[in-house]
């Protein structure tokens, strides 16, 4: 049930006006209309009874209305009395010294009573016309058949494929979509054919919003922007209503464009689903018929966002609905160079920042990561006061957003202290001695988020494919933390539970997905195959264990091998709390030695 302090925060001031308003006309109808209820009815006599009482002088007005009269006597009491059409009383009700009031009812004219009881038919009809014409959010009864996309306008949209870095490829694919937009008829008078709709794909935070806002605002035509999971209800039908409003708007707004926000939320593969969901399908097949219908003329492009293009319908995908396919993957060196050129246009940056050593300790980072980075950055140089973003902000910025910020405020004790720093200096001494291992960037016993401690690796360059003694270096390198703990402490803690879950995963991975086990090349089952078999299954864990078990071999072999560097870098590390690639190189000396 819903909050009635939402439904009332929701309000807008002129709906409260408009409330008051009415609230306050109803009362005062109510009121009126009890009083007169309860007023005393007049007593009914003959009209020569009230003659006789003028006579008297014991009358002291009447109201005469065609040819019923009401009287008020002088002590009060009210007296109704009816006369003969042609009989004239005026005159002499007038010579007893009474006051004669005329009202003329055959004119049309509306008597007070008659008014009030109009009062509350009339306030209520208003009110079911205010809402009518507002039709906004606050009316959703009469609204819930509408898309609720929300539309902006050419001229307000102000992204441009200059705000857009990282993305060269995609940019150029959708700059021929903006020249659709701006002189269709220069590809008409080729034969080619507006395309109906892209498609992007990619991770979180590559910017597939920002380039669908961008195409926007190269082509100066309205946008009109919804989420997937805003066309679904759970009444069927209500998806269907939204989606046939949505265009209906688009085309009288034509040329624009349409962008479909995680379209996996409505375009999943019918049939799929257990037991069926009917309104979901029949909002995905309303989709189908608008972007490829029989209107062939409309310069309408559908873009759509996703990161489980796995799981869209085919129809959906098919030459004539989405007719390209836009891939935005995490940027390369170059990439994240550019966008930290873009999103450090309206920051001071202090003279000796490189950008290019930024982008090369941020392999991986995605554009929403790099844009976070600057901005944790900026903060943490207002917060000191500083006059412009230093190397050391930028360097924790990286930090935060790898770990979170710092937690200097948990207490550790001087024993946990200890465990913590050989635990990361052995997962930072196996990645230095195995080859095929990934370079240490930074180490640090100080919290941050979950993690007691941090070892940071980066990359030197980009890379898209990972070898197999890659990845047993990896297993090693995660199990270096808890062999550290083992061979100093003789005993084992519960710091390593990270570290385990993803060895875990990754050796799995090498078995059933890559092949890279003595198990050899597995038969994996596809999305809708019946799952392993259980002879399968337990061949699968035998060769992970396996895979497992050498890596923690090797990680114990080079610790045992190398335990005096072990001691002197963790009480090294406990006094600094965090030590750079660079700081263990030089504590490690020329005499360190690498394994494959």
């Amino acid at each position: 049930m819903r909050d009635p302090r939402q439904w009332l925060s929701g309000l807008t001031r002129r709906a409260w006006l408009i409330g008051a308003a009415a609230f306050f006309a109803i009362c005062l109808g109510t009121a009126l209309f009890l009083m007169r209820d309860t007023a005393p009815a007049p007593a009914t006599i003959p009209i020569s009874q009230l003659l006789d009482l003028a006579d008297q002088h014991q009358i002291r007005r009447v109201v005469i209305a065609d040819n019923q009269l009401y009287a008020t006597a002088v002590d009060g009491h009210q007296y109704q009395a009816t006369k003969e059409p042609q009989q004239t009383v005026t005159e002499q009700l007038r010579r007893d010294g009474i006051t004669v009031v005329v009202v003329d009812r055959g004119g049309g004219a509306i008597g007070l009573n008659s008014l009030i009881a109009l009062v509350p038919l009339l306030i209520i009809l208003g009110m079911i016309w205010v809402m009518l014409r507002r039709g906004g959010p606050n009316n959703q009864a009469m609204s819930f058949g509408r898309s609720g996309a929300r539309r902006y306008g050419g001229q307000n949209v102000t992204v441009t494929f200059d705000d857009v870095a990282g993305v060269d490829e995609a940019k150029q694919e959708l700059a021929e979509i903006v020249q659709f937009l701006k002189h269709p008829e220069r590809f008409r008078a080729m034969g080619a054919r507006i395309p109906k709709g892209v498609l992007l794909v990619g991770p979180p935070g590559t910017g597939k919003t920002l380039v669908a806002r961008a195409v926007a605002g190269e082509a100066g035509v309205p946008f009109f922007s919804i989420s997937g999971s805003e066309f679904v209800e759970m009444f069927v039908g209500v998806g269907a209503s939204r989606v046939r409003d949505l265009f209906r708007q688009a085309r009288r707004h034509a040329p624009c464009i349409i962008f479909i926000d995680e379209i996996d939320a409505v375009g999943r593969q019918r049939g799929t689903s257990v037991g069926g969901h009917d309104e979901r399908e029949q909002t995905l097949n309303q989709l189908l018929v608008e972007m490829d219908g029989f209107d062939l003329h409309t310069n309408i492009i559908v873009i759509a966002a996703t990161n489980r293009p796995d799981v869209l319908d085919a129809a959906l995908l098919r030459p004539g609905r989405f007719d390209r396919r836009v891939v935005l993957d995490p940027p390369d060196i170059r990439g994240r160079q550019a966008i930290l050129e873009v999103h450090a246009r309206s920051k001071p940056l202090a003279p000796g920042v490189d950008l290019a050593a930024i982008a090369q300790q941020t392999a991986g980072f995605s554009g929403a990561d790099l844009a976070n980075l600057l901005n944790e950055a900026a903060i943490l140089a207002a917060r000191a006061n500083k006059p412009a973003i230093g190397r050391e902000e930028l360097e924790e910025g990286i930090m935060r957003v790898v770990a979170g910020p710092e937690r200097r405020s948990r207490v550790v004790s001087e024993y946990e202290r200890s465990i913590i720093a050989y635990h990361e200096v052995g997962h930072a001494l196996v990645m230095k001695a195995l080859r095929h291992a990934l370079p240490v960037q930074k180490v640090s016993i100080i919290s941050r988020g979950q993690a007691l401690g941090v070892t940071v690796q980066a990359p030197r360059e980009d890379s898209y494919l990972t070898s197999r003694a890659q990845l047993k270096a990896r297993l090693a390198s995660l199990l270096g933390g808890r062999a550290a703990e083992e061979l100093i402490f003789g005993d084992v803690t519960t710091g390593a539970r990270q570290d385990l879950e993803a060895v875990s995963d990754l050796a799995r991975r090498m078995v059933i997905e890559f092949g890279m086990s003595d198990l050899g090349i597995v038969a994996t089952p596809g999305r809708d195959a019946s799952p392993l078999s259980a002879d399968l299954a337990a061949q699968v864990d035998r060769a992970a264990m396996q895979l497992i078990d050498e890596a923690f071999a090797t990680a114990r072999r080079i610790l045992s091998e190398r335990r005096d560097k072990l001691v002197t870098v963790a009480e090294h590390l406990k006094k600094v709390e965090t030590m750079s690639g660079e700081e263990l190189d030089a504590l490690l000396g020329p005499d360190w030695t690498v394994c494959d």
